[in-house]
């Protein structure tokens, strides 16, 4: 599917009406034949790079929303301008647990349900990772591992208890492999993706789903921006304290590397350089990716990893593929380790113990 758009604005609306993005008939996606029920979101991280359009595609369809801004970024005044009768708009810090309780109950209280909970919540701070402090990686962690931690150990007693709920975890490329200058940020994005599929096993059989959703570079081309805060590609000059962090959409740009990684060709300048130099001409369509993102949220059987965009397909795809070379290439130094008599003897027992439990069972 093309998810590659033209300089021109985008509305959810066309995109509603493309015929090519449609997620794969095997996930049974919403359809004509398969009319989805109006369904009720909570999205954490509206005010961001991905959040924005897909709670504008959520509402283009009629559902029913709780945007959801961040304490650091937006104020109350901003989020009322997100209310009308199918959108609350509400904040929170995820790092705050308290916080985040608050929105899930409020958000239950107000629509009377909750369906699917939607996290585009983080940021990364780019420079190499002896660069990085301890405030950098602290909050990193603490905002994208932690905070998607919170939302999940929150909302889970209420989706085990309906026995239906879906989760939408924004994660990147970044979680499938390893970018120079962006270390901690892959760290934090590879914790989600092994705490996600770590806990798919433990909530399945409470009909409770969850998807991590990859996206490569998103570009913001969307026809209205009104909402978009001022600050949101650079920090506000100040002539008192540290440098303030060049920014751009999520990432925060680290000033003054030091010496061993400033060089304009360095390793540890590539995703600098990548962020500067693409700015907001990131090839995705975050409307069209929106798009995808709300058929998740309703087909019948959600993939495990969702990944947007001929970027991030080729750059996951090209990581998978050297690690089985490498596989191939070491493998041989694996051998089976031979198990002493004693040992085999007592496997053995052990098999004939659980064997006639079977048959006992039967009988």
């Amino acid at each position: 599917m093309d998810l590659d758009t033209a300089s021109q604005s985008l509305s959810p609306g066309a995109a509603i009406l493309n015929p090519h993005l449609i997620l794969p008939a095997t996930c049974d996606p919403p359809s004509e034949h398969n009319p989805p029920k109006q369904a009720v979101w909570i999205v954490f991280g509206a005010t961001g790079h991905m959040g924005r359009s897909l709670v504008r595609a959520i509402l283009a369809h009629g559902d029913q929303c709780t945007a959801v801004g961040w304490t650091q970024e937006n104020t109350p005044e901003q989020m009322q301008r997100w209310q009308d009768r199918n959108c609350l708009g509400l904040l929170c810090d995820v790092r705050v647990r308290k916080t985040v309780d608050q929105v899930i109950k409020r958000s239950i209280e107000h629509w009377g349900r909750v369906n699917v909970i939607a996290n585009s919540t983080g940021y990364g701070v780019i420079a190499a990772c002896e660069d990085q402090d301890d405030y950098d990686l602290r909050n990193q962690f603490t905002t994208n591992f932690l905070g998607t931690l919170h939302i999940i150990q929150l909302s889970l007693p209420y989706f085990r208890a309906q026995n239906a709920g879906r989760y939408l975890i924004f994660s990147s490329t970044a979680g499938a492999l390893g970018v120079p200058g962006l270390g901690p940020y892959c760290a934090t994005k590879y914790a989600v993706e092994g705490l996600i599929e770590s806990m798919l096993y433990e909530i399945d059989i409470y009909n409770i789903k969850a998807t991590l959703v990859e996206p490569g570079h998103v570009r913001l081309d969307e026809p209205d921006d009104k909402i978009i805060p001022p600050s949101y590609t650079s920090a506000p000059a100040s002539s008192a304290g540290p440098p303030k962090l060049k920014r751009y959409g999520h990432f925060f740009v680290k000033p003054n590397p030091s010496e061993p990684y400033a060089g304009l060709t360095s390793p540890a300048q590539h995703a600098r350089r990548l962020v500067q130099w693409l700015n907001d001409r990131q090839p995705v369509s975050a409307v069209k990716s929106a798009e995808l993102v709300w058929q998740l949220g309703h087909c019948s059987y959600p993939p495990l990893r969702l990944i947007l965009g001929s970027y991030a397909v080729e750059s996951i795809r090209d990581r998978l593929k050297s690690i089985t070379e490498e596989i191939e290439d070491w493998k041989h130094l694996s051998f089976a380790v031979s198990m002493p008599p004693e040992d085999e003897a007592g496997r053995d027992e052990l098999r004939e113990e659980q064997e006639q439990d079977e048959e006992q069972e039967q009988d």
